[in-house]
């Protein structure tokens, strides 16, 4: 690291920002440097929605420089937050307008239901256990699995809203329901009443 970006370590990230608005033109380079890990950690997560990584981090650089630009001390929670939020919503963005998406991914891990807080036995199976196409099957296993893939994105793609299908979207990619709000500019209750909609109507299909 050069000598001027280290003497930016001393500075909060809203002091940055503030030394920015008044002329100091590398912060910029600074910050997006400083948060790249945070781009590429976004960019693994919503690969599973189908885009192309090395797309997804470009759009995710996009979206850290419009934190940036666009951050306001007085308005907004801290940078990191803001610059979190601009970062999903760029990409997300992103993943929409290239209409390439899955909407349940067999190499995702994230259970839809989640574990019973009292470790009885649960009754509902998480999509990684009805979906993964593990090794050592045969063929008509395999070909069973597809066709139970495929049946299950038929009926989501018929069942679901399209805000229950946003939401399902970024809750594969590991996002609570709070942070989900944010990314699609809705009130958090009508986000968790989504996410608990969608989970009766999946328990259905399965």
């Amino acid at each position: 690291m050069n000598r001027a970006y280290s003497d930016y370590e001393n500075y909060t990230d809203e002091q940055l920002i503030d030394m920015l608005r008044n002329g100091d033109e590398a912060i910029t380079d600074y910050i997006c440097n400083k948060y790249k890990y945070l781009v590429r950690s976004k960019a693994k997560s919503m690969f599973i929605l189908g885009a192309d990584a090395e797309d997804l981090i470009q759009e995710g650089m996009i979206g850290l420089f419009k934190a940036v630009r666009d951050y306001d001390s007085g308005r907004d929670a801290s940078f990191f937050t803001f610059a979190d939020l601009c970062i999903s919503r760029q990409m997300y963005t992103a993943v929409q307008a290239s209409k390439r998406k899955k909407h349940i991914p067999l190499n995702s891990y994230v259970s839809i239901y989640g574990a019973d807080a009292d470790g009885a036995e649960r009754t509902d199976r998480e999509l990684l256990e009805v979906l993964q196409d593990q090794a050592g099957r045969n063929p008509e296993e395999m070909v069973l699995d597809r066709e139970r893939l495929e049946y299950l994105e038929s009926a989501i793609e018929r069942e679901l809203s399209a805000f229950e299908k946003q939401v399902l979207d970024l809750y594969l990619t590991g996002m609570s329901y709070t942070q989900i709000a944010k990314v699609l500019g809705r009130d958090e209750k009508s986000t968790d009443n989504a996410l608990h909609r969608l989970k009766g109507k999946i328990r259905k299909m399965l």
